[in-house]
């Protein structure tokens, strides 16, 4: 169950990074959480932590689309579903 809530995410914060619609600052805050997600640095829990940080940094930017708030969003609920499930 996991590998299939990870490749979602993947998939939501890849919409994220492709889209040039969305802010650089925001697309990089993505593309971290999606390397923090990789990292072979602790367990998945950690590196989901980790990820989710990345994102709720750049929640409240003002500047920020409100699709591209919905797909954080979406990323940070699979993320916070597998800290729950681990």
């Amino acid at each position: 169950m996991n590998s299939d809530e990870i490749k979602n995410c993947y998939q939501v914060l890849d919409k994220i990074i492709n889209d040039n619609s969305i802010p650089k600052n925001i697309r990089r805050a993505a593309n971290n959480a999606k390397k923090e997600l990789r990292s072979g640095d602790g367990d998945l829990t950690v590196r989901a932590t980790a990820a989710i940080e990345c994102l709720n940094n750049v929640n409240d930017d003002p500047n920020i689309p409100i699709h591209a708030r919905t797909e954080i969003w979406n990323a940070i609920s699979i993320l916070e579903r597998l800290t729950l499930e681990d």
